[in-house]
């Protein structure tokens, strides 16, 4: 386990299931049409996705359960269904601005690092007029394999010129906080209803909700 910086040099947040609250809205996608539409009779466990990239999504299930559709066929569903989970159905975390604005003003560096591909970060960015970020980071920006390998995380550090152990990682995902403790960060697990049963262990802390993640961070 990393022993919580004094004063973080740097925040690094996930997007999905952190910033806002996207992973109720895919899992529904995946129960009802993505896993119907493109696996056989075996179902996975939606924990089994949750934080990986698209992409290496196909890789896994195909792999492990086989699938019936091509990877262009697969990221199409991705890319048409996002477009109505970012664009109209999520909700942002309350206080979210709040939270970023004061790690701000107490020269903290912030960022987010997602899974999701730039076209997703930004829409949600645009669309309730967050920032400024120090750096945006997804997946696909990196030529590494993504969540749950270190990678993504590691990168970020470099980015914002810090050292991970001097990065705070706020992860809702399992694949999320095994990247971000294997990468050397002070990794705080976040949960709430989406994520109930999400093991989490690998973080160094769990926080329950907004109010519980801003003590945190600032107190």
């Amino acid at each position: 386990m990393t022993a919580m910086p004094d004063t973080p040099t740097a925040v690094l947040f996930d997007m999905d299931g952190v910033i806002v609250n996207s992973e109720d809205y895919w899992h529904i996608f995946e129960e009802e049409t993505l896993f119907p539409e493109t696996l056989g009779d075996i179902r996975p466990e939606n924990d089994e996705i949750t934080g990986m990239n698209y992409r290496e999504i196909y890789d896994y299930l195909d792999e492990t359960y086989g699938t019936t559709v091509t990877k262009a066929e697969f990221i199409d569903l991705y890319n048409e269904t996002s477009k109505t989970i970012y664009g109209e159905q999520v909700e942002i975390m309350d206080g979210f601005d709040r939270l970023t604005g004061t790690l701000r003003d107490r020269g903290t560096k912030l960022a987010i690092v997602s899974s999701a591909p730039k076209s997703w970060i930004q829409t949600t960015i645009d669309r309730f007029e967050l920032g400024p970020f120090d750096l945006v980071l997804s997946a696909e920006d990196i030529d590494a394999p993504g969540k749950p390998e270190p990678h993504i995380y590691e990168h970020a550090a470099a980015e914002v010129d810090t050292d991970p152990e001097d990065c705070t990682v706020v992860e809702d995902s399992e694949h999320g906080a095994t990247s971000a403790a294997r990468a050397g960060t002070y990794v705080v697990g976040y949960r709430t209803e989406a994520n109930a049963e999400t093991d989490l262990s690998m973080a160094d802390v769990v926080v329950n909700g907004p109010q519980e993640l801003r003590a945190e961070l600032l107190d």
